[in-house]
């Protein structure tokens, strides 16, 4: 059996298979597909990354993965727009705390969204979906 990665601190998964039960379950429960499973998670998964769903991170794993990716990126986007449209440069400073303000903003709105939908939805844990006596209640 071919075993993945581990990443965010969850044990490696011998198959995707986890991570496809729980889209199963998500898609079950009338979450958009774009909600479930966002460009940036699809991204990750392309790339072999084992990490699960967003509604099955911890809250503090997707504050800081959803803030990472958010302020940087926002941040490079006003700098180039900045650039290509003239408008007056801000500096570096100002950059580094706006990116750093929007993205754990960003960060915590959507592990709030996650969470909120974790609970609503009465979603198993991540590590739940790992147990073979979890698939076997499913089944």
């Amino acid at each position: 059996m071919q075993r993945e990665p581990a990443m965010f601190g969850q044990p490696a998964s011998p198959t995707p298979s986890q991570r496809e039960q729980a889209l199963q379950i998500l898609a079950r429960t009338g979450i958009g597909k774009a909600n479930y499973a966002p460009p940036l998670f699809r991204l990750l998964w392309r790339l072999q990354a084992n990490c699960p769903p967003p509604h099955f991170l911890p809250f503090w794993q997707a504050a800081l993965l959803l803030g990472l990716f958010l302020g940087p990126s926002w941040a490079g986007l006003m700098w180039l727009l900045s650039h290509l449209l003239a408008w007056p440069q801000p500096s570096l400073p100002i950059l580094s705390v706006a990116a750093l303000v929007i993205g754990a903003l960003f960060g915590l709105s959507m592990a709030l969204y996650y969470a909120y939908g974790r609970r609503k939805y009465r979603l198993p844990t991540w590590e739940a979906l790992a147990s073979p006596l979890a698939a076997h209640k499913r089944a």
